[in-house]
């Protein structure tokens, strides 16, 4: 039943060819045997035409080549036919007339003629660039006069550079996108239009690299040093334009005086909007309704938008949050706020993971996790997020950022919800030396004063509202005993990045209500007492905690959490803390530093607390063979491998479950992607991280015995295993 075969031919037809295989010229059936031999000996040079060609393929994709679709689809045709032919086989005995049928055992088999075609002079080609990548970008008010002015600058007359300056949230970019689109209008004329981003600390080798990616230069580029990559280019690939070159430069930028320093043909500001286009770009925002419903709307919202100063970015972001506002008192209350005077913020990157805590902790989120550990509905917010534009993409996909006026904007938009100003505090990177004395702290809910100087906290205050606490980045030496002491609705703290921070003082048990404590990268030497009265503690992190030398007892201590983090700190799982772990029966995230194998592969053997591990840092470690298991330990999301003598990794796909080997699809870990290597002896490559599919930062330093990352037969045994991994590294951001 499983092997019903649809032939449109007639009953006679069909009689006709099922006695010439029993009687006829072709006499199959009495000639089996040798056909079936016949049949096994093709097979197996067509199986050996695969495996030279695939070798052909894989160098030729390592160059940044395409494969050719005649190619690939040679080979989709002949793993049809191996599966077929090799079912055929092992049922030759029953199968006989099934096998005349389908003309399997014919000297012209279908496997024969397969053999035949698998001949090819050029098995890739160079992938085609297009000369102008578009940009997406939402429209704005009196953008298209502001197009048309850059256009006709850069575009008529001998001028050949092009220098736009404004300031942030005006509009510099989607102008830049407008100028970038209109070169498909005119794609004969250029070779090629690529697009630039130039970090705000001038990293030069990503500007190459950018150019170089437009260009698709066959040289393998990106292993050369930064010197021989400008002796393709110059030093980051932009040449003077002249007549001569025809070549063409257009910049932003939020200084003239970037401008003027590059000497440009000509300097153009982007200026805010006109009151009318802002007052016009406010009413598309905000919609009719709001504004029309009654007469004394009318003036409030023309002093809102006159308040944004014509700023694009602001006017979308206030005329989105005025959208439901429904009475005239809270308008005028959005003017009140917005005479309030306002602040500069850099930038800052958060990862993505730790944002996500934060909301959990504080109940925004419920924090619920799918299979592999993530926490879906926080991803799906930042993705909504990133997709408005109120926040951004960090250098990494793991982290994100704000924009300044944003910030400003969501600062604005959390007193404008009907919330007094003195619930937060926020003063990140404001070169602060000690505790900003104008804190409500009886009001206050949510305090940031992350990234600056202060080194002392000595005072002592009622904060009972006080649910978020950030100190990360400071020079924290020493915290007194009063400051926790009144503080019972607190539930994140983040003490992280103060280097020199040794201790906690007892009377954080007091801290009843907390729920998230960060102490990664401190220089703490032991944990206080008092944190065994912190019951609701869920998630703990002592990363990167060099001097911490035992949290004996952290089980029963603290029986409700679910992630514990050990990542790189000099805690290292033991017997003893490794029974301490399975006794944690709540616990989802585990990140931790072991330096026995034995260890490693007594804690893959705990399905539990294997499918846990987020984390892994092998340290000081000497076996002769480390195994990993892309099954039990799937979740792996960071690897460290750290002065350690292995002979060999090996990794392992076996499922215990099944009893078996998976081979369907990639093997891999699906989701490790950063893997550091420290004075590693040993291995001479490290052909596994073709196992590391998603891969996203790979560091490699110090003395070691690593001669290649990826060894080519190693390789090519691998791929022949599992012909599903793809080109290695396509998702890599950092090496």
């Amino acid at each position: 039943m499983g092997n019903c075969v649809s032939l449109d031919v007639s009953c006679d037809q069909t009689l006709h060819h099922a006695c010439g295989c029993l009687f006829g010229d072709g006499n199959y059936i009495h000639m089996m045997e040798a056909n079936l031999e016949a049949l096994e000996k093709t097979m197996q040079e067509l199986e050996e035409r695969r495996d030279d060609l695939l070798r052909r393929v894989v160098i030729d994709e390592d160059k940044g080549l395409q494969r050719l679709a005649q190619v690939q689809g040679w080979f989709s045709r002949v793993q049809s036919v191996e599966s077929q032919v090799k079912d055929l086989l092992e049922a030759r005995s029953t199968q006989t007339k099934r096998l005349c049928l389908l003309g399997y055992c014919s000297k012209k088999c279908i496997t024969s003629w397969l053999l035949a075609k698998g001949v090819f002079q050029v098995v890739a080609e160079k992938i085609p660039v297009p000369k102008v990548d578009k940009k997406h970008f939402q429209t704005t008010v009196g953008l298209d006069s502001m197009v048309e002015k850059a256009w006709n600058s850069l575009m008529i007359g001998e001028r050949r550079t092009l220098g736009l300056y404004g300031m942030g949230g005006v509009g510099k970019t989607t102008l830049l996108a407008c100028i970038n689109n209109r070169f498909l209008e005119v794609v004969n004329e250029f070779d090629v239009v690529i697009w630039v981003v130039v970090s705000k600390d001038l990293q030069i080798e990503s500007i190459q690299n950018q150019i170089l990616g437009r260009l698709s230069l066959d040289k393998e580029w990106k292993q050369e040093t930064e010197i021989e990559r400008a002796s393709h280019l110059n030093k980051i690939g932009v040449p003077p334009p002249t007549q001569e070159n025809g070549s063409k430069l257009v910049f932003t930028t939020r200084s003239k005086e970037v401008c003027k320093d590059i000497e440009v043909d000509d300097i153009m500001e982007v200026a805010c909007l006109s009151p009318d286009e802002a007052w016009e770009l406010f009413q598309q925002k905000v919609g009719e309704n709001p504004i029309k419903s009654h007469h004394d709307f009318l003036p409030v919202a023309r002093k809102i938008a006159a308040k944004c100063c014509g700023l694009p970015l602001a006017l979308c972001v206030i005329g989105k949050a005025m959208a439901c506002k429904e009475t005239v008192q809270e308008w005028r209350h959005a003017i009140h706020v917005l005479n309030s005077s306002s602040h500069e913020f850099p930038d800052y990157e958060i990862g993505k993971e730790k944002l996500i805590k934060y909301w959990i902790c504080e109940g925004f989120i419920d924090g619920s996790r799918n299979d592999d550990g993530a926490d879906n509905q926080g991803h799906d917010i930042i993705g909504l997020l990133v997709h408005a534009h109120l926040l951004v993409d960090g250098v990494l996909t793991f982290t994100v950022k704000m924009h300044d006026v944003i910030r400003e904007m969501a600062l604005w938009i959390a007193s404008n919800f009907g919330k007094q100003r003195e619930t937060f505090c926020v003063r990140s990177g404001a070169q602060l030396r000690e505790i900003p004395k104008d804190i409500n702290w009886e009001l206050v809910r949510r305090i940031s004063l992350m990234s600056n100087q202060i080194s002392e906290i000595s005072c002592s205050c009622n904060c009972s509202n006080l649910s978020t606490l950030l100190f990360q980045n400071n020079k924290l030496v020493d915290i007194s005993c009063e400051f926790f002491r009144f503080m019972p609705a607190l539930v994140v703290l983040d003490l992280s990045r103060n280097s020199i921070l040794s201790r906690l003082p007892e009377e954080i048990s007091n801290l009843g209500s907390l729920q998230y404590l960060n102490l990664s990268y401190t220089g703490m030497k032991s944990l206080p007492d008092g944190l065994k009265e912190m019951k609701r503690l869920i998630d703990l992190n002592l990363e990167f905690t060099r001097e911490l030398e035992s949290i004996v007892g952290i089980a029963t201590s603290l029986p409700n959490l679910q992630v514990l983090r050990l990542y790189c700190s000099r805690v290292c799982v033991d017997d003893i803390l490794m029974k301490e772990l399975q006794l944690l029966e709540h616990v989802e995230i585990v990140t931790a530093t072991i330096e026995d194998a034995v260890i490693l592969k007594n804690i893959q053997g705990v399905d539990r607390l294997a499918s846990s591990i987020r984390g892994l840092c092998l340290s000081n470690m000497s076996a002769p063979v480390v195994i990993l298991n892309t099954v039990v330990v799937g979740g792996l999301q960071r690897l460290t491998i750290w002065n350690s003598k292995i002979s060999e990794i090996k990794i392992d796909w076996e499922s215990k479950e099944r009893g078996d080997l998976i081979c369907t699809g990639s093997p891999g870990f699906k989701q490790l992607s950063a893997v550091h290597i420290v004075r590693l002896e040993g291995p001479t490559d490290l052909t596994w991280l073709l196992y590391a599919q998603s891969l996203r930062i790979l560091s490699v330093s110090g003395p070691s015995s690593i001669e290649e990352i990826i060894n080519r037969e190693k390789e090519m045994s691998i791929r022949t295993l599992h012909p599903d991994i793809v080109v290695p590294f396509e998702e890599l951001e950092s090496m």
